[in-house]
């Protein structure tokens, strides 16, 4: 007996309007991209077309299907265990941080290989740069301090050849630094994106897995598996959130003329307060907190840049023109 039908909106509206994953999922399209996807479809209890989001590898071929059929990506893969984002929000944040050098540029996005973007934990699947890279044509340096995740990420590269020469991965061998290591001297980007480990430890992260599965199953989970996967450096660190984004914003304070724009994630509301006293603490002439929203899920991306208006004037004239 089926369970009495929701009404699904044909559009995810909270989702940024330039995001290709705005509407419902076609999983015809996907199958006939993707077809090891097809054994993972099944009729919901609503009679629709879906897939077991608690089961690791159907996420997994769902997001391998998406990234073929949206972003012509032959090869993607990830070691088992490894973090296996969903694919519409992290291409909400590219969508959303474009907006954010187009209102630095009349309203016009800057798209060309010459817009450099640093990624701060890249992880295994390589996923913003892929997103990035072919929805801006942006080129990206993708840091880790994982050797497994930028070996995956490698492979990806190596695998498609219209990621080659565009997606350049550097391993940070220093657990303390975020930026120093990665940025040479003689380097300028035009902004660096971020999704920190928003767990402060272990059992934290556990905790909040068991809640999304219990919200996904619609009943109460009581054994832990990661569905998104994910490594202990991928899903928390000590201090959580608040402590990374803290390190994170002191430390670029030292590369204020080396980057146009800073951001990163903030997945709790209530750890703003601390982001915007660091940012305050090392002066950052402008900081902007950019909503996101994706299903009940709300986020933030927390924007930060040294440079006045006329240096922001002159970065833009130079390098975006």
């Amino acid at each position: 007996m089926l369970d009495k039908k929701k009404n699904h909106p044909k559009e995810k509206y909270k989702l940024h309007p330039r995001n290709k994953h705005r509407e419902q999922y076609d999983f015809k399209l996907l199958i006939n991209s993707c077809p090891e996807l097809a054994q993972f479809v099944k009729l919901n209890n609503y009679n629709d077309k879906s897939i077991d989001f608690h089961n690791q590898e159907a996420v997994k071929m769902l997001n391998k299907a998406l990234l073929k059929h949206y972003y012509d990506i032959d090869y993607w893969d990830i070691p088992p265990n490894y973090l296996c984002p969903p694919i519409p929000g992290r291409a909400d944040y590219i969508h959303y941080i474009a907006e954010f050098l187009s209102s630095k540029n009349n309203g016009k996005i800057p798209t060309s290989e010459k817009i450099k973007c640093l990624d701060i934990g890249v992880g295994a699947n390589c996923v913003y740069p892929i997103i990035g890279n072919k929805e801006y044509a942006w080129s990206f340096i993708g840091a880790d301090i994982d050797t497994v995740s930028i070996a995956s990420a490698n492979k990806i590269i190596k695998f498609n050849q219209s990621l080659k020469g565009k997606i350049e991965l550097r391993l940070q061998s220093n657990r303390t630094n975020v930026f120093c290591g990665i940025i040479k001297d003689y380097e300028r980007f035009d902004l660096s994106i971020c999704n920190p480990p928003f767990h402060a430890s272990l059992e934290d992260a556990q905790s909040g897995t068991l809640r999304k599965l219990s919200n996904l199953k619609h009943k109460k989970v009581r054994k832990t598996s990661l569905n998104f996967g994910g490594q202990s450096n991928e899903l928390w660190c000590e201090g959580g959130e608040v402590r990374f984004v803290r390190n994170m914003i002191f430390q670029s304070k030292k590369f204020s003329n080396s980057c146009f724009c800073f951001s990163t994630l903030i997945s709790k509301q209530s750890n703003l307060k601390e982001v915007y006293k660091a940012l305050k603490k090392v002066e950052a002439f402008e900081v902007k907190t950019i909503p996101m929203g994706q299903g009940n899920k709300i986020s933030r991306i927390v924007v930060w840049t040294f440079l006045n208006k006329e240096q922001q004037q002159k970065w833009v004239n130079t390098r975006w023109k």
